[in-house]
């Protein structure tokens, strides 16, 4: 099994927290087969909205929540 990764973002209500205000308007970037290419997208979304505090992009290991007792 590749080690899947979502790369997604949007509004949050803090910065500092993952509390996003509208799902519905989520921006989903892509999924990756490895962490490298989805750190590479997940840059790239970030810096579009650098200027902007309250957006933000994370980076989702999905082999791990679809295997947790994997390695």
């Amino acid at each position: 099994m590749s080690k899947l990764h979502l790369v997604f973002g949007g509004r949050v209500s803090d910065p500092q927290g993952l509390d996003f205000v509208d799902l519905s308007a989520l921006d989903i970037v892509g999924l990756y087969p490895d962490y490298k290419s989805a750190e590479k997208a997940w840059r790239a979304a970030a810096q579009r909205t650098v200027d902007d505090a309250e957006m933000k992009y994370v980076v989702v290991h999905l082999h791990r929540l679809l295997q947790p007792d994997a390695e």
